[in-house]
C-alpha cells in the first residue's frame, strides 16, 4: 500500500456517507456533520454524486491547505 495515499485517506475532511434512509451525504469530518455549500446542506443525493463531490471538497481544501503552507 502507497503510504502518501494511506495518509490522504485518513486526513480527507468529506467524506461521502449512506444515510438511513438510503440517499447519500456528504459530511465534513472535522465539524462532525453534513457538509454545506453556501446555505445548504450536502444530503439526499445519489451515491455518484455524493462520491465526486467529497472528492472535489476534498481537492479544493487540500490546495488551500497548501496555499497556507
Amino acid at each position: 500500500m502507497n503510504l502518501d495515499h494511506y495518509r490522504m485517506c485518513m486526513t480527507q475532511r468529506y467524506k461521502s456517507c449512506q444515510e438511513p434512509i438510503g440517499t447519500w451525504s456528504v459530511n465534513d469530518v472535522h465539524a462532525g456533520r453534513p457538509a454545506e455549500m453556501g446555505s445548504r446542506t450536502i444530503v439526499g443525493m445519489n451515491r455518484q454524486d455524493a462520491e465526486e463531490l467529497a472528492d472535489l471538497l476534498n481537492k479544493l481544501d487540500a490546495q488551500r491547505q497548501e496555499a497556507k503552507s
